[in-house]
């Protein structure tokens, strides 16, 4: 293991932080988003990595270095990096990093050149018709004087303040419709525990088109006969019931980020589990969801944060503008995404045949 670098100094970070590069305010808590890349602002970006590492290795798995950074961060078109910074403790609380797929570059193979390219083989139909409107997230943290609830609203918002980000980042892009991302189960976890969850996201989101599957996938060692007698319900929100209740009866809780993917979509694919010999041998669970089939009150919810800060950006032209304009808003938003994204989908059923070729 590498030695950790020492914090960013926090003038630096600050000088980064521009006007421009701020998506807005988050709904709850009092923080700020921003999007940053290592080439616009590498200070930043240096601080990002070091939290990584520190919040990687406090949960088990990390990548060893003295600052989570890869090439990925790196190369001539990187991941971009939204962050939810304090502004009155002058601190990045946490962040995701993400590529659009317009701006991802496929490699020799024919793969696509993104992170998840190295646990999985993705689908010729993939990478035609659905890499073009999705955003690929992955590297999740929050900063570890966050994660305790002792300080307070601070840390109680943090995810949920990442997600106003990512629907900022998305609602600004009116083509990306999907987003590709993993759920993340350290190996320190209970071995029962993780096989429950894994067989609970097989039964109830499994990727009928496999339009993505997993280059090593990881089987579930516990009897699946055994698990359908704990998780016996065919619906989802009472499965998941059961599920938590057995977790806790393990003496332990499901990750809050498999919790919070869970809790956001009942159509969502789960695209299989991986171990990342990358990240400290963390099992990686790939999931693709339709961001406009997320459910309705965590969707207004997030809505809410990007329409508000666009409202803002009007009054300064309009001074007069009211709670109306920004419901009719945020009415016009929904009606363009949704009558777009049903052109694409019903494209998509006339395309579709029974059998889908990997290379």
């Amino acid at each position: 293991m590498e030695q950790i670098i020492d914090p960013v100094e926090v003038s630096l970070i600050e000088a980064e932080l521009t006007p421009e590069k701020k998506l807005g305010d988050t709904n709850k808590g009092g923080n700020e988003l921003y999007d940053v890349t290592w080439h616009n602002s590498p200070n930043t970006v240096r601080e990002i990595g070091r939290l990584r590492e520190v919040s990687y290795r406090d949960a088990g798995a990390s990548s060893g270095k003295s600052m989570d950074l890869d090439e990925y961060d790196m190369m001539e078109v990187p991941y971009h990096q939204i962050i939810v910074w304090d502004p009155e403790a002058k601190a990045i609380i946490g962040g995701y990093r993400y590529i659009l797929g317009t701006n991802v570059k496929l490699k020799e193979d024919g793969q696509p050149n993104i992170t998840s390219s190295h646990l999985y083989h993705f689908s010729d139909p993939f990478i035609s018709d659905y890499l073009p409107h999705v955003m690929e997230l992955g590297r999740s943290f929050v900063a570890p004087d966050y994660q305790s609830s002792k300080a307070g609203a601070k840390s109680l918002f943090t995810m949920d303040n990442l997600w106003d980000g990512i629907s900022t980042v998305i609602l600004q892009h009116p083509n990306t419709w999907y987003f590709l991302g993993k759920m993340t189960i350290y190996p320190s976890y209970d071995l029962t525990a993780r096989n429950l969850i894994i067989h609970f996201l097989k039964k109830h989101f499994t990727d009928d088109q496999v339009l993505v599957k997993p280059k090593n996938e990881i089987l579930v060692s516990d009897n699946p006969r055994l698990m359908d007698l704990i998780l016996f319900e065919d619906d989802l929100k009472k499965d998941y019931r059961l599920l938590k209740d057995a977790v806790h009866k393990l003496g332990t809780k499901i990750p809050p980020l498999v919790n919070s993917y869970i809790n956001i979509s009942s159509t969502m694919k789960m695209l299989g589990s991986c171990i990342n010999d990358e990240l400290g041998d963390a099992i990686e669970t790939g999931i693709m969801i339709c961001y406009d089939e997320l459910y309705e009150d965590k969707k207004d919810r997030h809505m809410e944060a990007f329409v508000k800060n666009r409202l803002q950006t009007i009054r300064k032209k309009y001074p007069h503008s009211t709670e109306v304009a920004m419901a009719k808003l945020r009415e016009q938003i929904a009606k363009k995404r949704n009558r777009a994204l049903q052109r694409f989908q019903k494209q998509i059923k006339l395309k579709q045949t029974p059998d889908i070729e990997f290379h």
